[in-house]
């Protein structure tokens, strides 16, 4: 078993790394909007680009946590936590696309697509971890 760092707290939080979650950042949302791009849906449609985001999002999480956090520097663990998978990945995506399948009677829908969105997200972050913890 592997044992995580202490988290850095709010009066230890680095320059470097705040500027290393800025950076990540912009590459994180930079891929979500190209991948946004790349697989278009139309607000009646199933959100299959938001799903695959944070399916992946959450699998490549599972797997930094269990495989690189415990002897990462905080700054590595900052730009790919909230910086890049944090911007790659969003809650408020979910949500509007809950909402606006709502808000077009596609209430089947969004339930399905809220129940995917918390089974697969969990099962990949759970297959990240054990793949990481494996190896």
């Amino acid at each position: 078993m592997t044992s995580t760092p202490p988290r850095a707290s709010a009066a230890r939080v680095s320059g470097v790394a705040v500027a290393a979650v800025f950076v990540a950042g912009m590459l994180g949302s930079a891929l979500r909007y190209s991948l946004g791009v790349l697989i278009p849906n139309s607000t009646t449609e199933f959100p299959t680009a938001t799903l695959i985001i944070n399916v992946v999002g959450a699998f490549a999480l599972g797997y930094l946590t269990s495989r690189l956090w415990p002897t990462a520097p905080v700054w590595l663990r900052a730009a790919l936590g909230p910086g890049l998978l944090g911007s790659f990945t969003t809650f408020s995506a979910v949500m509007v696309a809950l909402v606006t399948l709502a808000e077009d009677d596609q209430f089947a829908l969004a339930a399905l697509y809220l129940i995917a969105t918390l089974v697969v997200g969990f099962g990949a972050a759970g297959l990240g971890l054990w793949i990481g913890r494996r190896r």
